[in-house]
């Protein structure tokens, strides 16, 4: 959540933020209830006091004059009034709050939409064949690994299965990243809840925005995570760390969950965008004064996964009308593939500032003293599961139709190679 001193002392800053965004936020009626509200609470802090001031009085007395007695009873219903008055205020000024993104940072490129994106590195080379590549949903298929028929017919389009070595690969995957994150990152693993609560998802800023987008267990309010961001985020909500805690850096797998309401075409094909997917995340909770380097730096952790899995990759700086919700600066990490000829976005690595520990009332308490202080967030895939296995099936598909498994991968999987009926 932005701060409320954004909108009393320095709106043009949300202003400006608006436009470089491409957007329109509701500033100017924000202020207006910001006003009304504080005016209000100044009305019931007097009314109170008055009150007070004579009923200490009328307890000097034994004869108490039963015009000031009705007075004060007024008094009391013109207060139960205001205090009704402020809460609608305070529930309208908050709703524009929850939908008001975070402020870019001032370093992050300008422009509306993706194409003003910048390209900040790439490595390594796409692979050359002697063959016409293909792209993954024909090699699963054909490699019996990936069954999409059995995924709709279980749950319906855009869900699949995965088979024998396809789903030992996948396995593999994900084991051997969350270890490279614990063992050479020095992230710690958490195990996490599937389903979060309501206040969870506001506070990691999924609420009220991306709420179309969720998959919801309506008896019990429970939301399938759309992302283990969510969760790990709710982790130290309404809490206060001790600096000498900081930075705290956590690694998680988590199946994720999303509606995908509003995509489509040719990205609906295979496993690129679909309803259900696994993924490693990346967290940080960091002092503020460290956030920036600490968001190269788990850049530099997502870009390792693909360098160790020698797959070409590159590094994108996302440009202000790009920027996700609570994002003030991001990177994308992309992994080439081959048979679809294609960057495919394996991680966002985010610096979201104080956005998520202001809606989560997350602080930490400086070792020099004084108050506690927002501290900074940042989050970013490690990657995202589906999207490296397209780029494993791609790249290291072979004339035969087989699938050669990367080095690394192989004593988890226990073979080298998927071929069709092995």
């Amino acid at each position: 959540m932005i701060d409320i001193d954004l909108i009393r002392e320095r709106p043009d800053i949300l202003r400006e933020s608006g436009e470089k965004r491409g957007q329109e936020f509701r500033i100017d009626e924000a202020i207006d209830l910001d006003r009304r509200r504080r005016s209000t609470i100044t009305e019931i802090d007097n009314l109170r006091a008055k009150r007070n001031d004579v009923s200490r009085e009328l307890g000097k007395t034994s004869d108490k004059p039963q015009e000031l007695i009705e007075e004060m009873r007024a008094v009391g219903s013109k207060i139960k009034i205001l205090e009704s008055d402020e809460k609608r205020l305070a529930e309208n000024l908050d709703s524009i709050l929850l939908d008001i993104p975070n402020v870019p940072s001032d370093t992050s490129p300008v422009g509306q939409d993706e194409s003003k994106n910048v390209v900040v590195r790439t490595i390594g080379e796409a692979p050359s064949f002697s063959f016409e590549p293909r792209p993954h949903w024909e090699i699963g298929e054909e490699l019996g690994i990936i069954d999409f028929q059995s995924g709709v017919k279980l749950s319906q389009s855009r869900f699949y299965v995965l088979k024998g070595k396809g789903a030992t690969l996948q396995r593999a995957v994900i084991s051997w990243m969350l270890d490279l994150h614990v063992k050479n990152h020095n992230y710690v693993e958490l195990y996490l809840p599937f389903m979060v609560n309501r206040e969870t998802v506001k506070g990691s800023s999924h609420l009220p925005h991306f709420e179309e987008n969720m998959y919801h267990d309506e008896e019990d309010d429970l939301f399938m995570v759309p992302t283990a961001e969510a969760p790990i985020t709710g982790l130290f909500r309404d809490e206060i760390i001790d600096e000498s805690d900081l930075p705290l850096r956590y690694v998680s797998h988590t199946p994720c969950w999303r509606r995908e309401k509003f995509s489509a075409g040719r990205d609906t094909r295979g496993i690129k965008r679909v309803h259900q997917f696994d993924k490693v995340e990346m967290y940080k909770f960091v002092k503020p004064e460290s956030s920036n380097e600490e968001l190269e730096k788990l850049v530099k952790d997502a870009e390792r996964v693909c360098e160790i899995l020698k797959i070409p990759h590159r590094v994108l700086e996302l440009c202000t009308g790009d920027l996700g919700f609570a994002a003030s600066k991001s990177y994308d990490v992309e992994m080439w593939a081959s048979g679809t000829s294609e960057w495919l976005e394996v991680s966002s690595c985010s610096n979201c500032t104080d956005f998520q520990s202001r809606r989560s009332a997350i602080r930490y308490r400086p070792e020099s003293g004084g108050r506690p202080r927002f501290l900074h967030t940042l989050n970013g895939s490690g990657l995202a599961v589906p999207r490296v296995l397209i780029a494993i099936l791609e790249n290291y598909q072979q004339e035969d139709g087989s699938v050669v498994v990367p080095e690394v991968l192989r004593p988890l999987t226990g073979f080298d190679k998927i071929s069709a009926g092995s």
